[in-house]
C-alpha cells in the first residue's frame, strides 16, 4: 500500500468519525410521530433523498450529483456552531460557518476537502441554479413536517404566519409549483388555528 493511501485513508475515515457528531446536534423539528427532536444527521439524509426525488419537478435543469453534495455537507458546520432555527436572528452567521467548514473539510485530503468547501460556499451563497434548489429543499422539509405535525416547531418557537412566508418564498426560486401548493397549504393551517395563537 502506498504513503499517500494510506494518509488518505487515515484522513478520510478520521473525518467520517469527526462528522458522527452532527448526530448529536439536535434541530427545533420533531419527526412526524415522534416525541423526540430530530437530529442534523437525519435532516441530512432526509432533505438529500427530497432533492433526488423531487429534481424532476423543478422549474430549472440541475446537476443532481452537486445538489446532493451539497445536501450531504450543508450543515456538517454545526458541529462547531450548533443548529439555529431559520426564524432566529443567529440563523445567518456565515462567518462561523465558514471557519467551523475550513476546519472540518481540512481533515479531508486537500482535493476532497477543497471540493467540499467549494460546494459548501456555493450552497451558502445561494447564486447558481443547484444552490436555489439546494436551498430551496432545505426549506421544504421542515415545512412539510410541520404541516404533518400540528406545526409543532413553529407552536414551540412562537413563529408567526407571516414569517414562515417570507423565509419560506426562497422556495419559489426553483419551483413556483411547488412554492404555490405549501404557501396554501401553511395558510390554510393558520386558518384552521394551528398556528401560534398570535398569528
Amino acid at each position: 500500500m502506498a504513503a499517500g493511501q494510506l494518509d488518505n485513508f487515515e484522513k478520510i475515515l478520521g473525518f467520517l468519525v469527526e462528522i458522527e457528531k452532527l448526530k448529536a446536534v439536535l434541530r427545533k423539528t420533531k419527526p412526524v410521530g415522534f416525541d423526540r427532536y430530530e437530529n442534523s444527521a437525519e435532516h441530512s439524509w432526509h432533505v438529500t433523498l427530497a432533492c433526488l426525488l423531487l429534481a424532476p419537478q423543478m422549474d430549472a435543469e440541475i446537476d443532481v450529483l452537486k445538489v446532493l453534495k451539497m445536501m450531504l455537507v450543508h450543515d456538517v458546520v454545526e458541529i462547531d456552531t450548533g443548529d439555529h432555527i431559520i426564524y432566529s436572528a443567529a440563523h445567518d452567521n456565515y462567518d462561523e460557518e465558514l471557519q467551523a467548514a475550513e476546519r472540518l473539510f481540512g481533515l479531508l485530503p486537500e482535493e476532497q476537502g477543497v471540493e467540499l468547501l467549494t460546494i459548501w460556499k456555493e450552497f451558502e451563497k445561494g447564486e447558481s441554479a443547484e444552490a436555489h434548489f439546494a436551498r430551496a429543499i432545505d426549506r421544504v422539509i421542515p415545512v412539510n413536517q410541520n404541516l404533518n405535525n400540528a406545526c409543532q416547531s413553529w407552536v414551540e418557537n412562537d413563529v408567526q404566519l407571516e414569517q414562515v412566508l417570507e423565509k419560506n418564498a426562497h422556495i419559489e426560486k426553483a419551483s413556483k409549483a411547488l412554492w404555490q401548493y405549501l404557501k396554501a397549504r401553511i395558510e390554510h393551517a393558520a386558518r384552521e388555528g394551528k398556528f401560534s395563537h398570535h398569528a
